[in-house]
């Protein structure tokens, strides 16, 4: 087994996971993750981040943030800042959905990392951010009151 054998194969199984997990909100994970991050990120992200948060080009995220906006999840407006850009809102029905996911994530998470140390989870995402710096594709990290909840820390807001 290597890193690199491993980790498309634990992507796909994740993600199949999470699709299942979230179904229930009647999104797929395709649209669930946009709407995640748009609530890790903060009132106001701009698509260009987003697309790089979730690890695809710009042009790829256009659809599904359509099929947010059309289904009253988010909320594009025009950047304070530069006009030519996009910031994400979300909307009062996105940020709902958006907290059944973050629950309904933490449980999968809980139930996928039962038994395993949460100093060993540290110690796989140390390496993984050697690995991305080293490969040029690290990405700043969320601010602390956005990061996404450990296995053993539940989403904001929620309780154990």
């Amino acid at each position: 087994m290597t890193v690199g054998n491993t980790l498309p194969v634990l992507q796909r199984a994740y993600r199949a996971a999470a699709d299942k997990a979230v179904a229930p909100i009647g999104v797929s994970q395709a649209l669930a993750w946009p709407m995640v991050m748009v609530g890790r990120q903060g009132d106001g992200v701009r698509q260009g981040v987003l697309a790089e948060r979730l690890g695809i080009e710009a042009p790829s995220l256009v659809r599904s943030l359509d099929q947010l906006v059309d289904g009253g999840f988010i909320e594009r407006r025009e950047d304070a800042v530069d006009r030519r850009a996009k910031t994400l809102h979300l909307t009062p029905a996105g940020a709902a959905a958006c907290a059944r996911i973050e629950t309904m994530l933490q449980a999968l998470r809980a139930e996928l990392y039962e038994g395993v140390p949460d100093e060993d989870i540290a110690a796989c995402l140390r390496v993984f951010g050697v690995l991305e710096q080293r490969l040029g594709c690290a990405i700043a990290p969320l601010p602390a009151r956005a990061a996404a909840p450990t296995a053993s820390t539940p989403a904001p807001g929620k309780t154990r």
